[in-house]
């Protein structure tokens, strides 16, 4: 009597509808294989009395090895980056469901074609990018490209149009502007124009803080005080030439907001400025130079991204998408803290503060 054959791999891959390689990632772990594909794996090695059965068990439970994350963030020198740097590595390192590595990738020079490339770059590579980016259809070109790639791309801090966006992860950026115009209704003397900053136009998040900060004012039919928005690149000598003008133009001047970077420039501004002005400032990001301006009463308030859990829900949606543990969450917005100098938190307390 002829004896029935042992199943093989192939047999497995066949029975799963996978290929003979993802039956051999799952067997040896060499790289990430989704959660939905090892369950069917493991099904079919049940049902074919696969030899390696207990193997596929354990894999199928065990840590997720050789996993790579990219992010594409800006502005290297910036403590706001760097901050969020090294939560997502302190995040990634922390996990005890996958091990790998995580690639940052720091662009200064913000133009589209800077960033299309750095995202391009960095999704060929790892199995998953998240980027900080502008509006812009080399933009849009570079996260569809990586979409034809089965590669997933999250949008940080700010949305982009792309269709092969997996999902965004932040900031209801509205409602941070919103809520940068309600404070200042309430703290600002009651006339004086109001100054309003972002580092570009192209970056959605900042557009629709501005978009909300303006509304607020414009339905308290106190439109006309604001001034016209002006861009200061993120840049704090930028930042700084443009407080110090303002102060200058504007001995009435009750407020700054800025939605986007550059507070730098706007706290040595406001410290030199011969007029001794105190405008009212509300700005993003507690760092150093905030901490001690909202000590010192150069800043008022500062909206903050709380950068742990920002960090932590930016690994966990990638890793879902890569793992299928669970659906991606298409828009994970966080709630951001409002700081200050009066509920200003200890350093060691700072869970956003580098």
């Amino acid at each position: 009597m002829e004896s029935k054959s042992r199943p093989t791999a192939a047999d497995i891959a066949k029975l799963a509808g996978v290929g003979v390689a993802t039956v051999d990632r799952v067997l040896n772990g060499r790289a990430p294989v989704r959660q939905e594909t090892i369950d069917r794996v493991k099904g079919a090695a049940e049902q074919l009395g696969y030899h390696a059965l207990p193997l596929i068990k354990r894999r199928a439970t065990a840590r997720i090895a050789n996993v790579r994350l990219g992010f594409v963030l800006q502005k290297g020198a910036d403590p706001f980056y760097q901050n969020v740097a090294a939560a997502l590595r302190r995040e990634f390192s922390s996990r005890v469901d996958v091990s790998g590595k995580v690639e940052i990738v720091f662009v200064d020079d913000i133009s589209a074609s800077s960033l299309g490339k750095n995202i391009v770059g960095l999704g060929t590579k790892t199995d998953a990018v998240a980027c900080v980016a502008i509006e812009h259809p080399l933009v849009v070109e570079a996260v569809d490209e990586l979409k034809l790639r089965r590669k997933s791309v999250f949008t940080l801090l700010s949305e982009i149009s792309a269709s092969g966006v997996t999902g965004y992860i932040g900031l209801d950026s509205r409602k941070v502007g919103r809520t940068g115009a309600f404070i200042i209704s309430k703290m600002a003397r009651a006339q004086g124009r109001i100054a309003t900053l972002v580092g570009s136009h192209r970056y959605r998040g900042q557009e629709l803080s501005e978009i909300g900060f303006r509304s607020y004012f414009r339905e308290m039919g106190e439109e006309a005080r604001l001034l016209e928005t002006i861009v200061n690149l993120d840049d704090p000598e930028v930042a700084r030439e443009v407080t110090t003008s303002l102060l200058d133009r504007h001995a009435d001047l009750a407020a700054i907001y800025d939605a986007g970077g550059g507070r730098d420039g706007i706290i040595q501004a406001i410290r030199a400025h011969s007029s001794g002005q105190r405008p009212i400032v509300v700005c993003n990001d507690l760092t150093g130079a905030t901490r001690s301006a909202l000590i010192d009463g150069i800043i008022t308030c500062v909206l903050c991204l709380p950068v742990e859990a920002f960090a932590r829900a930016a690994i966990d949606e990638m890793i879902a998408s890569i793992t299928g543990v669970r659906a991606v969450a298409p828009n994970r917005t966080l709630p951001f803290d409002v700081i200050f100098a009066e509920n200003l938190p200890a350093k060691s307390e700072s869970s956003f503060e580098g």
